[in-house]
């Protein structure tokens, strides 16, 4: 039998209490040690799982030989420290959403993975999903003619958090984009394989932070994608790819609506449509799955890491024009 990726957490975050029950369910990791700025803390959240071990800082959970991988729920601001710090004491890294606060940090991150041979993988849960997968090879088959546009939307009501939340907070690296429309940007460029040439945005700034984003991007082959972001309207995560024969539209492609019936359609040009349902694990699951045949197979590599980079690079541009006012143009 394969032995079990061994994952230790750094810091109690909510998001890992969502993530944890799921890496206990998996057939191929366990949750053997939690790490906090307070043992205290730690001590209570290990209790609440039935974590073996708990730490009161993030380095000691670092230094134990038991530890094969770590999870990092971290606010962005300390993705890059504790992912480089994690990738020298030999810890494969499974980082949460944005990878980085820039693609400075993020270079960095993965520069430290590739030289100390660990896998990096940032926590986007839905590209590991078969429905995703199904989608996607839809995309590049042809089925939808020559593709012409990707429209998305992520957006959520912020008025439910609390003030100090990461989120409106620019020194943690809080904002729309970072935020969710980190899925946006990463769907457009997973979809159509290539980078943007240019890109505009305009956003809501609130405490130096985008309340809420929409932008667009020029592609070669007359080629484009849009998007919103925001945590000023309902709960959205939609998606459209539209070709010149058909349309494919999701409207939960971050996460189903209904987890036992993932489903997206197929629009047809004679205005008729076609739903489709391709059932998987939780995502959370589908995810850990991912990052454990990624450390399995020793992949440093692998081209998730390429996509992150690229995602992090357009958001940059993206906030750059947002606050210029004009047309950023890419590398």
């Amino acid at each position: 039998m394969t032995p079990l990726v061994r994952i230790g957490i750094l810091g109690t975050a909510r998001i890992a209490k969502t993530v944890i029950p799921q890496i206990a369910a998996s057939e191929h990791a366990d949750v053997v040690a939690v790490g906090s700025r307070s043992l205290a803390k730690a001590q209570q959240f290990a209790g609440e799982f039935g974590i073996e071990t708990a730490y009161g800082s993030y380095d000691a959970l670092l230094t134990d030989a038991n530890v094969d991988a770590v999870y990092i729920p971290l606010p962005p601001s300390m993705h890059c420290e504790w992912t480089i710090k994690a990738a020298a004491a030999g810890k494969h890294v499974l980082c949460e959403k944005p990878l980085a606060i820039n693609a400075v940090q993020a270079q960095q991150m993965i520069e430290a993975a590739v030289r100390h041979e660990i896998v990096l993988l940032d926590a986007v849960m839905w590209y590991h999903t078969a429905r995703a997968e199904v989608m996607r090879k839809i995309v590049l088959s042809g089925e939808l003619g020559e593709v012409r546009q990707v429209t998305s939307a992520f957006t959520f009501p912020g008025n439910a958090l609390a003030d100090d939340n990461l989120r409106f907070s620019a020194s943690l690296g809080g904002g729309s984009l970072l935020d969710v429309g980190w899925y946006c940007i990463g769907m457009s460029l997973w979809m159509l394989q290539q980078m943007p040439e240019r890109v505009f945005a305009t956003a809501r700034w609130q405490n130096e932070i985008d309340l809420r984003m929409n932008g667009i991007l020029w592609f070669p082959h007359n080629q484009m994608a849009s998007f919103e972001s925001g945590f000023d309207t309902i709960r959205r995560r939609w998606m459209e790819v539209a070709g010149t024969n058909a349309a494919l539209v999701c409207d939960d492609f971050t996460k189903p609506w209904n987890a036992e019936k993932p489903r997206f359609w197929m629009h047809n040009a004679d205005g008729t449509s076609d739903q489709n349902i391709v059932t998987h694990p939780p995502l959370e699951r589908c995810l850990v799955d991912a990052f454990c045949q990624l450390v399995r197979s020793g992949n440093v590599h692998h081209d998730w890491l390429t996509l992150s980079l690229q995602t992090q690079q357009v958001c940059d541009a993206l906030l750059k024009s947002a606050r210029s006012g004009v047309v950023e143009t890419l590398p």
